[in-house]
Order: structure tokens, then C-alpha cells, then sequence
């Protein structure tokens, strides 16, 4: 899929309203980068978080324009159970260490009046780069989404025993302008 939808992106503003750009820095404890992958064939499925996260939303209401740039920190995974964790950062899967980070980098492509509902943009992993079938103060949020094949990024581990190389990436994402710090 080459689109990552922002399902519900809600910006909630105070009594002014945008003139400019506003930059929202992520809130690394209101964001939740997510996944979902096949074990085994089918026999079930996977999931997983990284707990370790950072980027920036820039967004312009007026012009109805917007990018978003997330870094994952891959050595973050989190799949609950610490044998698999390590498992996957080894070099048979993610490699994280000569691949520390993912990154997506997009821009906003559709919109609902002025609320972002779809960005287009770039997936890095692995090494790989691929074009991707995210209180009082102003705040932005998304539940952003996409789907991609992870042995694209050369992450293949378990193909030869049927698993299914389709991987559903889900970051939910809050974040505030980038000079009134984090959302509460």
C-alpha cells in the first residue's frame, strides 16, 4: 500500500487560528508505534509496539498542507516477551545494530475540511528505502496506518516456513507545537 491513512487526525486549537505553519513536536508518551505481523502460515498473528519514538508534524490549516516525520528506535521492540524481542533485533531479523532506527517521512494528501486524512511518503527500515503503500495547548493527533511487505526491507525471517511477509503498521500519535513542549 503506498499511503499511510491518518484514520482520525484532529487538531484542536485555542481561540486563535492558524496564520502559519505550526511544527508539533511528537509526544513520545502519547505515541504508540504499533505492528502486526503473520506467525506462522496463518496459525496466528503477532503484535507488537516500539517504545521509543520521536518526530515532528508540520501543519498548515490555511493552506490545507502538512508533513510528518517519525523515527522509530528499532532496538525498542516490544513484543512482550523478552526471547522474541532480542530475536528480532538480532541480525537474522532487524539488525538493529546496523540498522538503529525507521523512519517515515510524508506529506499530507488528502483532507477532510481542514483535517488531514491521508499522508504519501517514504518508509526507511533495514536499511531500505521505500515509498509507503502520523490540555490547554494546541495539539495535533493521528492514528496513522499502512501496510507493506517487510521482506521488501530485507527482513525475511520465516518465509521458508510460510510465513506471511505482510506486516500492518499502526502509530497512534499526539503532539504539541514545538515551543509549548509535550501534550498532558
Amino acid at each position: 500500500m503506498n499511503r499511510i491513512v491518518l484514520a482520525s487526525m484532529a487538531v484542536l486549537v485555542g481561540a486563535s487560528s492558524f496564520a502559519a505553519p505550526v511544527t508539533y513536536v511528537i509526544d513520545p508518551t502519547h505515541t504508540y508505534p504499533s505492528f502486526e505481523a503473520d506467525h506462522m502460515g496463518g496459525l496466528s498473528v503477532w503484535r507488537g509496539k516500539f517504545d521509543s519514538s520521536s518526530g515532528k508534524v508540520v501543519y498548515d490549516k490555511v493552506a490545507k498542507a502538512g508533513s510528518i516525520n517519525v523515527t522509530v528506535d528499532m532496538s525498542s521492540i516490544n513484543f512482550g516477551m523478552p526471547k522474541l524481542d532480542e530475536h528480532a533485533k538480532s541480525a537474522e531479523m532487524f539488525d538493529v545494530a546496523k540498522f538503529p532506527t525507521a523512519t517515515y517521512t510524508g506529506k499530507f494528501t488528502k483532507f477532510d475540511g481542514a483535517s488531514p486524512t491521508e499522508a504519501q511518503g517514504t518508509l526507511t527500515m533495514h536499511g531500505v528505502t521505500k515509498q509507503n503503500p502520523m490540555s490547554k495547548k494546541e495539539v495535533c493527533g493521528a492514528d496513522a496506518s499502512a501496510t507493506f511487505n517487510r521482506s521488501d526491507f530485507g527482513v525475511n525471517f520465516g518465509d521458508k516456513y510460510g510465513f506471511k511477509q505482510e506486516v500492518k503498521l499502526q502509530i497512534q500519535v499526539e503532539g504539541s507545537p514545538a515551543s509549548s513542549g509535550p501534550a498532558s
